[in-house]
């Protein structure tokens, strides 16, 4: 028996898979800790998951709703304190996750590819670590357009050009962030991992992308082990009291961080409203009670929903992109249509479209929505598509 460490991202699109593939680990009895701030710790009770916290002094108890807003809200260029933050998490982690592996006897550490601090640490304390894609995975490839793009799939010599262009953008926005990894390597006496990249594992790199939900790749290597979604097993729920009606069922969720766009929920409601479709709304707690309340027609509006035992009902899932949601989707075989919002959402929604499972529409193109969403309902020819790319996942 080992005892492994987790270290990810204090979001629940980056926690839920990790505290899966902690159940996982214990069923195989395995110990299992993670380590993350404070306010991490009702997740990880959830999930019946040890926790340690740490950051106790840089992130008291309230540093995550900061952090969580500057999240929902970035735009463009102006993504400055988005990397400061992931700069300062990884900075408090390289700082206590060392002596905290040493009081505990980890054997071994799982991290994020988001959180380069797990890598750091394992290398610095001569342990084995595995990294886990739990967002879109960051490996470079030149035919591969960057994952912070929505651009299609080109292997050609211009599309190799261009996503040369978008790499040298991308390493432009992070360079706080790979400044801040190549310091703290340099300060745990790891200088070979200064950068993101370079802090994957050289042992084994999970990811749960698929390569039917995914762009050709060349030259991933032996190391890295796509293996579909992580999610903890258990009966279905209930989801009688989503489904009032013998209408087609829409679901629409923007995850866990978006979900106060109260511009697209009611843009969303209206389309549905028009078109005479059930229509069942998750915000993650994040959409104004009295906004939710006067959303057009009679949509069933939740902070959560069980997604995954929904999503078998439904008839299309209208998204933000989100890697986890849209792999759920994918799973129940259900068209999606993806309305990007920010950081990897576009580039999962190239994939999406890519993959024959949906169609991206701009969210700034709201009045298409409605012709979209009867384009999409109407439309079994995805449905195919949709049930081989579930079988591979």
């Amino acid at each position: 028996m080992s005892h492994v460490a987790l270290v990810a991202p204090p979001f629940l699109g980056h926690l839920d898979p990790m505290l899966a593939l902690a159940a996982s680990l214990r069923a195989r009895r395995h110990r299992v800790t993670l380590f993350g701030i404070a306010e991490v710790a009702p997740e990880a009770a959830r999930r019946a998951c040890a926790f340690e916290p740490l950051g106790r002094g840089s992130h008291p108890v309230g540093s995550l709703d900061r952090i969580v807003g500057h999240m929902a809200a970035p735009g463009g260029f102006g993504l400055g304190p988005v990397m400061r933050d992931m700069a300062a998490m990884t900075a408090m982690l390289c700082a206590e996750l060392p002596a905290a592996c040493r009081r505990l006897g980890v054997d071994g550490i799982v991290s994020d590819q988001l959180e380069p601090a797990g890598s750091l640490v394992a290398a610095h304390l001569g342990l084995p670590y595995v990294t886990v894609a739990n967002a879109l995975p960051i490996h470079r490839e030149p035919a591969v357009p960057p994952p912070f793009t929505g651009w299609h799939y080109e292997a050609s010599p211009w599309g190799e050009r261009r996503n040369r262009g978008g790499y040298r953008v991308a390493d432009w926005l992070m360079r706080g962030v790979t400044a801040g990894i190549a310091g703290q390597a340099e300060r745990l006496g790891v200088p070979a991992l200064g950068s993101l990249e370079r802090c994957l594992s050289p042992f084994a790199d999970i990811t749960q992308l698929v390569p039917q939900l995914d762009f050709p790749r060349r030259h991933l290597g032996g190391v890295v082990h796509p293996c579909g979604p992580m999610r903890q097993g258990g009966p279905d729920a209930d989801v009688s009291d989503l489904r009032c009606d013998g209408r087609p069922l829409v679901f629409a969720s923007l995850g866990s961080l978006q979900g106060g766009r109260a511009a697209i929920f009611t843009a969303i409601a209206r389309a549905c409203a028009e078109l005479d479709l059930s229509l069942v709304v998750a915000h993650g707690g994040r959409l104004d009670p009295a906004v939710a309340a006067t959303l057009p027609g009679t949509p069933i509006v939740r902070a959560f929903v069980p997604q995954r035992s929904l999503l078998r009902h439904a008839d299309l899932l209208i998204t933000n992109g989100g890697l986890n949601t849209v792999l759920d989707a994918a799973v129940a075989g259900v068209p999606m249509l993806v309305m990007p919002i920010a950081f990897e959402q576009a580039a999962t929604a190239a994939r999406v479209a890519h993959a024959g499972l949906g169609t991206v529409l701009s969210r700034h193109r709201l009045g298409r929505l409605r012709d979209t969403v009867a384009g999409l309902i109407g439309d079994a020819s995805r449905r195919p598509r949709a049930r081989a790319v579930a079988e591979a996942l």
